[in-house]
């Protein structure tokens, strides 16, 4: 309970910091999480990547079903939550970069994801910046990966159409507000 409340407050500085940048007050829900990991096969992924990683309730969940050989590389700009994530997961399959999710192609060594989970506001970002990252996604995903992504409107789904073939949307309730949830494949199969 207490690093929920703790969590709270860092995620809450964050956002009256820099609320384009972070986009919500609260950080998502564990069970709207849990959703979004399960559209995709997380446990039999080499390489995850997640954007926005926030004070790491996706990390944590991503963690728990992430194989023992496999990498997790968290981006998260805002240094404070960066440097809580940093703390909090011992984990040497994690590695956190304090960055902005334009520069992705620099943190991954040549490597694709198999797995991109996203938790990017991208709806108050200007209209450059979410066009830049959201033509990132594509590129850096393995042939067979997906990008997940969780959003707190629907109004994303139209952009993600123009870059994917394949679009499963999922609501969940278990948030506040609800979530969009979103499975994004390059692969129309």
């Amino acid at each position: 309970m207490r690093e929920t409340l703790t969590d709270r407050v860092h995620f809450l500085r964050a956002f009256v910091a820099n609320p384009r940048q972070v986009g919500a007050i609260l950080p998502t829900s564990r069970w709207a999480v849990r959703d979004m990991l399960d559209l995709a096969d997380v446990p039999r992924a080499d390489l995850v990547v997640e954007l926005g990683a926030g004070t790491g309730v996706q990390t944590g969940e991503i963690l728990a079903r992430l194989g023992p050989n496999a990498r997790l590389v968290a981006l998260e700009i805002d240094p404070d939550l960066a440097k809580l994530l940093d703390e909090r997961y011992d984990d040497p399959r994690l590695q956190v970069v304090c960055d902005s999710a334009e520069n992705l192609d620099a943190h991954l060594g040549g490597k694709r994801a198999d797995v991109l989970v996203s938790a990017l506001p991208y709806t108050s970002f200007d209209a450059g910046l979410r066009r830049r990252v959201l033509d990132l996604l594509p590129v850096a995903l393995a042939p067979q990966g997906v990008l997940l992504v969780i959003q707190y409107s629907p109004l994303l789904l139209r952009d993600l159409r123009r870059r994917f073939p394949s679009v499963q949307q999922k609501i969940t309730p278990w948030n506040v507000p609800p979530a969009f949830l979103y499975a994004c494949r390059a692969d129309a199969s």
